[in-house]
């Protein structure tokens, strides 16, 4: 199975669910990240729907240009360019992230420590096994590491903290990249549109998870 069938599967057995378990990383940032302060109550008014929006328009964003380089890399191994289908970062994934973790609701807030330093803490370690920042290493050298972060258990405990980071990035990644249009093509999902028929779900795929296709009032 390859990664990007994986992340499929991942997506249609728990889309969009965010891992809230909290986490420190004890690495500083070449540059203090600057934690977006308003609103100071509340979250704001609605936004104009009709109106477009670029990043940072509705709040002060969170990454530095590090931060950035290393989200738009990291972004890529987990879902790379593959065929005609592009990779996360070429969608604006790593904008995603950096919007989300920005947002004054209460997720985002406790995203916001756990990625940022989730993400300086890959550029250092990165630096220490390969002599270069994350963003500037090879491909397997990124997948290396990616590899060791990726273990539920990871063989060595210091990793623990950094494994925990490294499924929440890997969560907004694939929500971020199946929510574009891109993304939901690659998918298969073509949302809400007129059917001129609808046979009922597949006969096969019933018979596996032992339902019936027979309606009961």
């Amino acid at each position: 199975m390859d990664r990007r069938l994986a992340i499929k599967w991942m997506l249609a057995a728990g889309a969009g669910a965010l891992l809230s378990d909290p986490l420190s990383l004890s690495v500083a940032s070449d540059t203090p990240t600057e934690t977006p302060t308003w609103p100071p109550t509340g979250y704001g008014a609605d936004p104009n729907l009709v109106k477009p929006y670029k990043a940072g328009d509705y709040w002060p964003l969170t990454f530095t240009e590090a931060q950035r380089r290393e989200a738009a890399a990291l972004c890529d191994v987990i879902i790379p360019a593959e065929g005609a289908v592009p990779s996360a970062s070429a969608v604006g994934v790593a904008d995603f992230i950096d919007e989300w973790v920005s947002a004054p609701y209460p997720t985002s807030t406790a995203d916001r420590k756990v990625i940022t330093e989730g993400l300086d803490w890959v550029k250092a370690e990165s630096v220490k096994r390969f002599g270069t920042g994350f963003a500037e290493s090879t491909d397997a050298q990124r997948l290396a590491l990616c590899n060791d972060l990726s273990q539920d258990a990871p063989v060595d405990a210091g990793l623990l903290a950094a494994s925990k980071f490294f499924k929440r990035f890997r969560n907004l990644t694939a929500t971020g990249f199946f929510t574009t249009l891109v993304g939901m093509k690659d998918l298969g999902y073509v949302g809400n549109v007129p059917l001129a028929r609808f046979d009922g779900p597949p006969a096969d795929l019933v018979a596996k998870l032992g339902l019936t296709d027979e309606v009961k009032w």
